[in-house]
């Protein structure tokens, strides 16, 4: 008799969100291993780049991310560094160009294919804490908790404006809004695991919440899911994994 699969939280939502780091912050108070898969698609993206293939040539960006050479190396404090052919890309595939990209490629059904075994591996014990736009709809459908993350347009432009701001990147407010309801419009019309809330997902606005609050309102329905994993989190943090 096979052993049951490892519990999975999978946390979805829009760009800016919060996703990223209220599942960063889930994943660390249990101890769970963390998936950030728009990493994933902004790493096609980025690898497509710079082999000179077109964003729009699913066959060849297909290729690309099925050959991904990439490594995460996780260092003390829980920082990951992310390799790309041997080269550190933690911070390159940060930037609002490596997320326009991903979305593009995210929309071609050959790449979300090439994608879906790789993503699927993080499903380890104790458990997985996976987020990005279809972890409950599509890679993980049978996940004990799903949620759905999201908030105002102009709040989640606002608060990538704010991130943006403190590494030093000037860039238009307005610019940002535009390129969010843009990437909202295409992942949402994509034919493949569009961007919704599962039918089971519990769904939170978190406009104008403060992250504390989000991740308090997250852990409690993890609490009334497995109850023994809140009170008997494994000790050290998040497992290694890929994280935003």
């Amino acid at each position: 008799m096979s052993a049951a699969p490892a519990p999975v939280i999978a946390i979805d939502g829009p760009g800016g969100s919060g996703k990223g780091t209220v599942a960063e912050q889930v994943a660390g108070q249990l101890g769970w291993h963390l998936l950030d898969s728009g990493a994933l698609y902004r790493l096609v993206g980025l690898a497509a780049g710079g082999r000179g293939v077109a964003l729009d040539d699913a066959v060849a960006v297909a290729a690309v991310a099925a050959d991904l050479d990439v490594s995460f190396l996780s260092g003390k404090g829980g920082d990951t560094r992310i390799l790309l052919s041997g080269v550190n890309v933690s911070g390159a595939i940060r930037t609002e160009a490596a997320g326009a990209a991903a979305s593009r490629v995210a929309a071609l059904p050959a790449v979300r294919e090439a994608l879906i075994a790789r993503q699927r591996a993080f499903r380890r014990p104790p458990g997985l804490v996976a987020d990005g736009r279809d972890m409950g709809t599509f890679i993980f459908p049978d996940a004990g908790l799903k949620v759905f993350l999201t908030a105002s347009v102009e709040e989640r432009a606002r608060r990538r404006h704010n991130q943006l701001k403190q590494k030093g990147i000037d860039v238009s407010l307005a610019a940002l809004s535009r390129d969010m309801a843009e990437r909202d419009r295409r992942d949402s019309e994509r034919s493949v695991a569009p961007l919704r809330p599962a039918a089971d997902a519990r769904v939170l606005d978190s406009t104008g919440m403060p992250v504390e609050s989000v991740v308090k309102a997250v852990m409690g329905w993890v609490a009334e899911t497995w109850p023994d994993a809140v009170s008997n989190p494994r000790t050290g943090g998040a497992a290694s994994g890929l994280t935003e």
